[in-house]
Formats: structure tokens, sequence, C-alpha cells
């Protein structure tokens, strides 16, 4: 594989599974409704380190850093 085609490769940030165009990604119900954090990194698939509280929830890949639920909410 190229390092182009490895930058354009994308994960199932609630599975982990890398995201195939054209075959069907199956989302958690809970995730689906915005009532889960992610749990993988969309970038790499890894695991993350996610931390929840009443008011949000921040997550943290090893290589790719920290997102967090007021960052997305303005998206």
């Amino acid at each position: 594989m190229s390092n182009v085609m490895d930058m354009d490769e994308r994960y199932n940030p609630f599975t982990g599974k890398r995201i195939v165009p054209g075959v069907d990604d199956v989302v958690p119900a809970s995730a689906a409704m915005g009532l889960e954090p992610p749990r993988f990194c969309e970038q790499c698939g890894r695991r993350m380190i996610v931390q929840v509280s009443p008011d949000g929830w921040w997550a943290k890949c090893s290589r790719h850093g920290v997102i967090d639920s007021a960052r997305l909410e303005y998206r």
C-alpha cells in the first residue's frame, strides 16, 4: 500500500473497523442517537482512552491526539 492510500482510509469510531465504500457499516443504536462517545480513532482504528463526564466526553488517540464533545458540537 502507498502512503497516499493509507491517508484516505477511515475507520468506524464505534467499532474500529475500516470503512469500505459500498459496504454497509453498522453503527450501534446508542451511537446513532448520539448517546455514545467514539471508542476508536477514525484515522487509524486504534482504541482510544475515553473519559465521560456529566457535561460531555473526551477521547485520546496515542497517535492523533484528543477530540472532545464540545469541539464536535460546532461542526
